[in-house]
């Protein structure tokens, strides 16, 4: 195949491309490339901002819409968002890099059950999703319990997400993942965790057959971009790097330090990922303990918790008892009381709140 220049464009109709010409070249700031024919010019090529768009008279489509992406919307085309240019293409000016925007949490007690037969999609890289939290808390927060049933090499690409945080808990199997200024590959073992720190880039490489995975992001929407420049691994790099003042933390099930729990009861691994994320949130692994569990209330504006192993009864407040089992999740609201219950001798839950400093009351 011959080395030859390859160029694409889209096509617009208008009734009068005189009219447009100004609009093109002056508002949008593109530059006029080839006009014809000469005596009544009816076809013009314009190229700028990334983009090529031919404006033909009486082009049999419909004027279109286009974006264009700027993080300095206020001096390209005096400030204005929204424009339609003279042959009715609209065009839209939108910031070039994507912002996390918050999101008010819509609290609410909420309880998945695996049993439930929760719908399971393919989403990016042929993974399976299963949705944890289906009301999302308003899309303050999705969950997933994600799961890649054949193993082997995963078809992911270098990328990044536009997060206010983000982790991956390992639940079942192991996964092999590549992180930007980490050095070699990391492999998580089941009850291995990262945080995934807003904008660094990674990729997933190899996983385990029936390996399961739980994702938390905030909010629920959020961007993921392709970074086409970047090779991983990309060296040593500066482990102690900051993304919008997140660190990377790899929390290892094998040197995890138990401690006794915040509820009597039960007894925890804190993962460090508040220590880590400067306290947007935290992340800890629980257990059966000593004592007897009294009820509590705490004042996070999230508390997600999924049932890993064993058994146990959730009392809440206004609520018909649950009984969970593993694969099960729920959410708490802040200032309401409960109480776990019946726990198993092999229980074992993934909690996870944000903010990670919250704070919890026992009750009586």
């Amino acid at each position: 195949m011959t080395d030859q220049k390859i160029l694409a464009e889209i096509v617009v109709p208008t009734q009068e491309l005189r009219d447009d010409i100004p609009f093109f070249t002056r508002t949008l700031g593109m530059r006029l490339e080839n006009i014809y024919p000469a005596d009544s010019p009816a076809v013009a090529s314009f190229s700028g901002h990334g983009l090529r768009v031919r404006v033909e008279k009486g082009a049999p489509v419909a004027p279109g819409l286009i974006r264009i992406l700027t993080d300095d919307p206020d001096s390209f085309a005096k400030g204005q968002r929204r424009l339609t240019a003279p042959n009715g293409t609209e065009v839209q000016i939108v910031p070039l890099t994507p912002s996390v925007e918050p999101i008010t949490t819509e609290h609410a007690f909420a309880v998945q059950r695996l049993r439930d037969n929760a719908p399971w999609v393919i989403g990016r890289a042929g993974m399976h999703y299963r949705d944890l939290i289906p009301t999302r808390l308003g899309g303050s927060v999705i969950a997933s319990h994600i799961r890649i049933p054949d193993g082997g090499p995963v078809p992911d690409m270098v990328h990044y997400h536009t997060v206010g945080f983000q982790l991956i808990f390992c639940y079942r199997g192991w996964v092999d993942v590549l992180y930007e200024d980490q050095g070699e590959m990391i492999r998580l073992h089941a009850g291995d965790c990262v945080n995934q720190p807003p904008g660094i880039r990674h990729r997933v490489v190899h996983a385990s057959p029936n390996i399961e995975v739980i994702e938390i992001g905030v909010p629920a929407e959020h961007v993921t971009t392709i970074d086409h420049e970047m090779t991983l691994p990309n060296g040593k790099g500066d482990p102690a790097r900051e993304w919008d003042g997140q660190r990377f933390v790899h929390h290892r099930k094998d040197e995890a330090v138990w401690a006794p729990f915040r509820v009597p009861g039960f007894t925890a691994r804190d993962t460090g990922m508040s220590a880590g994320t400067k306290g947007v949130a935290g992340i800890q692994v629980i257990r059966r303990g000593e004592g007897q569990p009294r009820p509590y209330s705490h004042d996070a504006d999230i508390h997600f918790t999924f049932v890993m192993d064993g058994t146990m009864r959730l009392s809440a407040d206004g609520q018909e008892p649950r009984d969970l089992e593993p694969g099960d999740a729920f959410v708490i609201p802040p200032g309401l009381t409960v109480r776990y219950e019946a726990a198993s001798d092999d229980l074992e839950l993934l909690e996870v709140a944000l903010r990670g400093d919250f704070v919890t009351r026992l009750q009586a």
